[in-house]
């Protein structure tokens, strides 16, 4: 297992964590199995945003014995009501959740609690104003109950915001390379409807803007639906009409750089122990790269994915960074000032370049770089 540093703590964070949503089809043996081999194979997080009290209590009582050497990331606002899950903001419920949470899961206090479920930018502006609902996460962090505050969104436009806030600490966010083409919805049924990817190509710009803003404000991104549902892994299933490997999903979801861990919504021990092969398999086998060249639908042909293996540049020139600024850069009609003070404390500029066509022979995507960086230049001055 390998481990990641989140920024400003003291927390290493295993790159696979545990996703509990499956519980509910486990008896309580099989949980037991599964939480231990966890533990044995070094994945040190559980994300538990499940009301049901039944999967509480398996996932409390397999962890007994074990929870100093788990994080928890607990969901406020997850609530348990009249048998289902509901996800709300009214404080009574809100506060008797919680309260549950901590009793079922046999502890007094929550590593992350996570700001659950915003997918909308004006709920988001809404929360942040302040009101019953903050003061009560602003209230178990001052306790203590709470020992982080984070957020979990499938919106890019969202954690953008919850990016700049310095009071999240983390944002638990759905990333897979089918997501990575659409543009930012409040729908999250958007993302599994085949027909909203048609005539969408190549990394939507908000999306890597998140990315950007996450490395700036070093706010780590714990990867939610990694595997789309497991449709990515379904020829039938994909909106790319072609199938990805578990280890695939994985390896794309941490090559974002702000992405610390994948959390896996695990069945069973075997599935683990396949997870775990990220970690030793020949590169060949994460290999996501030259299946997205193959694609036919959705190509990423000429499309740059800031993937690095246009480098070495002989001139130095960080090629996927100034490409990733100049497509920040045209979002809008004038270049925000962020950007451009990230582009002007490049150590080599876009000027720099010899046109020698080296990266051309090394890019998979078949990019005309040169044309990016003659464009680079002209947009930013140099």
């Amino acid at each position: 297992m390998k481990y990641e540093q989140i920024p400003n703590t003291n927390i290493k964070l295993s790159q696979l964590t545990f996703g509990g949503e499956w519980v509910g089809e486990l008896t309580q043996e099989q949980t037991n199995d599964l939480m231990k081999h966890c533990h044995e194979c070094g994945i040190n997080m559980l994300d538990c945003w499940m009301s049901d009290p039944k999967i509480r209590d398996k996932l409390g009582i397999a962890m007994e014995g074990m929870r100093d050497d788990f994080y928890i990331q607990g969901h406020i606002g997850a609530t348990w009501q009249n048998g289902q899950y509901k996800r709300t903001r009214e404080i009574t419920h809100v506060k008797e959740a919680f309260k549950d949470l901590l009793m079922r899961l046999k502890t007094d206090y929550i590593d992350f609690g996570m700001i659950h479920y915003v997918d909308e930018v004006s709920e988001y502006d809404e929360i942040m104003q302040g009101g019953e609902y903050l003061d009560y996460v602003y209230k178990l962090k001052s306790e203590g109950t709470i020992h982080h505050i984070g957020l979990s969104t499938h919106n890019p436009r969202v954690a953008i915001k919850a990016a700049e806030n310095p009071d999240i600490e983390l944002i638990l966010f759905s990333l897979n390379p089918a997501y990575d083409i659409m543009p930012p919805t409040e729908n999250i049924e958007d993302y599994i409807d085949t027909k909203k990817y048609e005539n969408l190509a190549g990394l939507n710009p908000e999306r890597e803007m998140l990315y950007e803003k996450c490395l700036e404000t070093q706010t780590p991104i714990v990867v939610m639906k990694a595997f789309s549902g497991g449709r990515l892994l379904d020829t039938k299933d994909s909106p790319f009409d072609v199938a990805f490997t578990p280890l695939e999903c994985i390896a794309y979801a941490l090559d974002v750089k702000p992405a610390v861990s994948v959390c896996v919504g695990y069945k069973s021990t075997d599935e683990v122990d396949d997870t775990l092969r990220y970690f030793t398999v020949d590169p060949s086998e994460l290999d996501y790269i030259s299946k997205m060249q193959k694609m036919d639908a959705h190509s990423f042909e000429g499309t740059c994915t800031y993937c690095g293996h246009c480098l070495p540049c002989p001139q130095n020139i960080d090629i996927a960074m100034v490409s990733k600024l100049y497509d920040l850069a045209t979002i809008d009609d004038d270049i925000p000032e962020s950007i451009r003070e990230h582009y002007d404390n490049l150590t080599v500029h876009a000027s720099d370049c010899i046109k020698c066509m080296q990266c051309h022979k090394q890019c998979p995507f078949n990019v005309d770089i040169v044309e990016i960086m003659t464009k680079a230049e002209k947009l930013f001055g140099y």
